[in-house]
């Protein structure tokens, strides 16, 4: 049937949070209420990326890009825009914010923060309701399965992948025409299976949740298509289970699926049969190692075991196992139906394609964004991310979460891909690209990192277990003022013990925000130990807040806003901090207007 006009609504989990689901309802409700039901359909999709921008409502044809719409602006929309045909202008997206509003960019193709994005990922999200099958079909969904069935055999599916210089989304970067050809070479058991990794635990991650919110037959298909070439019949999504509503639209996506003959049994009347689990998982980081996500799968506990043998030959049940994540298995589709020339002339000689990832830190325009793999981190955060806010100088930017490192201000302009991050001493990771500003302290990003990573050790293995820990022992005392010179070759040495020794590659790559922070910022970790300052102002056992009796006029209200009553002072008098019963809260210089009070 078709509709005069299309309202599409964000039903991703970050605009779900801001009440999108009662923005669809009433949306839903202001149509029937104008008897528009037959002429307006009003359809909930999955993430747009624009988060920072959300909730985000989209009306078809005339692709009116709504942005930050809330629950009541629903009956304005319907009676403004679907009614009359006005723009309900103060909805709009304004990138400079004035007053006057001269600046609305009312179509998402004119908006920045996508110019300079390539979606092949995220094709189909904010675009299609996840919840209805037949809405993926209509966008070529399911027919790179047909034509790998029916026109292809297993040899050719492996050519293509080949051809399309497809690399694993996961962090390693490993061929994915490689690790399938291993999977469908195995000749040590008949059983096979196909696993998606879904365990995405980076901290500031959400790149493959979004993908299955929003496409989740994209990954259905894709691990089909992968179980026909490698000769498998039985495919495990292992998610962790705070993702209800991926989980959810997982559930529905592979019951849609069978009832169509899409999956299950003789699929499309083939000779080929593949089913789907999904396996809950517990939410441990470690999980997302290969071989400690296949124990957790066979109902272990999730610890890591040595390699060889890899999984490719031995994995579930000791048996041929391909695993890829959410990512990697989204791209598949696309490099079937147009080609992997197509899809290596994306991106650069040796990392082709695009890259999702998560952008997120001091950054005014916040959002998962798809680029082209050779894109510089100058464009993400400039171009894409509208700079820095508050107009602070950008400092650095995490690429890889716990496992990666820092990417410097000199390093603007260098193409973001596999090799390039390796040189600097990142990684690609699984996306999260997390943007620092001056006021961010290293030795402090350092720390955070590694209390994580401390925190979801398995334990198993003493390189990771016990350095993790006498790393983070280090850089607390440093940053308490504690630190000695000795400490920075300490922090070196156990470091590169750890990238040597550890069991798996939670336990080798834990040391490399530590590494890549030492490498561009030694000198903060040196004044941290020399000096026992911090000159971000973040190492609150460093900080001395001191008020100047030259600007300070006597107001009270440091003292009034001080917790722990250290300041005091009479009316009209300078005050003075007690040092000995500040506790580094910062309330006082945060309310000073007369900025007679600074922090060093």
């Amino acid at each position: 049937m078709a509709y005069r006009s299309y309202i599409l609504v964000c039903g991703g989990t970050g605009c779900e949070s801001s009440h999108a689901d009662k923005i669809y309802q009433n949306l839903k409700n202001e149509i029937e209420a104008n008897q528009l039901f037959a002429q307006v359909q009003v359809i909930k999709t999955g993430c747009f990326g624009f988060c920072e921008q959300g909730p985000i409502v989209k009306i078809l044809p005339e692709n009116t890009f709504y942005v930050q719409v809330k629950p009541e602006d629903a009956k304005e929309l319907v009676e403004e825009h679907i009614v009359k045909g006005r723009p309900v202008q103060r909805l709009i997206y304004n990138p400079n914010e004035d007053k006057n509003r001269s600046s609305l960019v009312t179509e998402e193709k004119d908006i920045q923060f996508y110019q300079k994005q390539f979606r092949v990922v995220l094709r189909n999200c904010g675009m299609i309701d996840p919840e209805v099958i037949e809405e993926y079909i209509a966008r070529d969904g399911y027919a790179a399965l047909e034509k790998v069935i029916f026109d292809m055999k297993p040899d050719d599916v492996i050519e293509e992948l080949k051809k399309s210089g497809l690399r694993g989304r996961g962090g390693a970067g490993f061929p994915t025409w490689m690790k399938w050809n291993f999977t469908k070479n195995a000749t040590n058991s008949e059983t096979k299976y196909v696993v998606c990794n879904a365990d995405e635990g980076d901290p500031g991650a959400y790149m493959d949740r979004s993908t299955l919110e929003g496409d989740p037959h994209s990954i259905l298909e894709a691990m089909t298509i992968a179980g026909f070439t490698v000769g498998a019949q039985k495919g495990f999504i292992y998610i962790r289970a705070e993702y209800p509503l991926a989980i959810n639209r997982l559930k529905i996506a592979i019951k849609q699926a069978k009832e169509m003959g899409l999956l299950g049994e003789n699929i499309l009347g083939s000779d080929f049969s593949f089913d789907i689990e999904i396996r809950l998982g517990a939410g441990a980081f470690v999980c997302g190692e290969e071989t400690a996500l296949l124990a957790s799968i066979e109902g272990k506990r999730g610890m890591p075991i040595p390699r060889p043998p890899f999984p490719a030959t031995h994995g579930l049940w000791k048996k041929p196992t391909v695993i890829n994540n959410v990512e990697t298995y989204a791209n598949i589709p696309m490099v079937i139906l147009k080609g992997g020339d197509w899809f290596s002339s994306i991106g650069t000689e040796s990392s082709k394609g695009t890259k999702v990832f998560a952008l997120t830190g001091k950054i005014k325009n916040s959002g998962l964004i798809e680029v082209p793999m050779g894109i510089t981190l100058r464009e993400i955060i400039y171009d894409i991310g509208g700079g820095i806010p508050g107009g602070r100088k950008f400092k650095a930017a995490q690429s890889g979460g716990p496992s990666g490192g820092v990417i410097t201000e000199e390093f603007l302009d260098t193409p973001i891909d596999y090799e390039n991050l390796a040189k600097l001493g990142s990684i690609m990771g699984s996306g999260g690209l997390i943007v620092m500003d001056e006021d961010d302290c290293m030795l402090d990003i350092a720390k955070f990192y590694l209390d994580f990573t401390v925190d979801e050790s398995c334990g198993k293995c003493a390189p990771c277990r016990i350095g993790g820990k006498q790393l983070y022992g280090i850089l607390d005392g440093i940053s308490k003022g504690n630190g000695e010179i000795e400490d920075i070759q300490k922090l070196k040495d156990i470091s590169l013990a750890m990238q040597r020794a550890s069991l798996c590659g939670l336990g080798q790559t834990a040391p490399n925000p530590v590494a890549s922070t030492l490498r561009y910022f030694e000198n903060e970790y040196m004044e941290h130990i020399v000096d026992k300052k911090c000159s971000a102002g973040v190492c609150k056992d460093l900080l001395q807040f001191v008020i100047h009796k030259d600007k300070c006029v006597g107001c009270t209200v440091c003292a009034r806003k001080c917790p722990v009553n250290a300041i005091s002072g009479e009316r009209k008098q300078p005050h003075e901090i007690d040092q000995s019963a500040c506790i580094k809260c910062g309330a006082c210089y945060e309310a000073c207007k007369f900025q007679a009070i600074t922090r060093g």
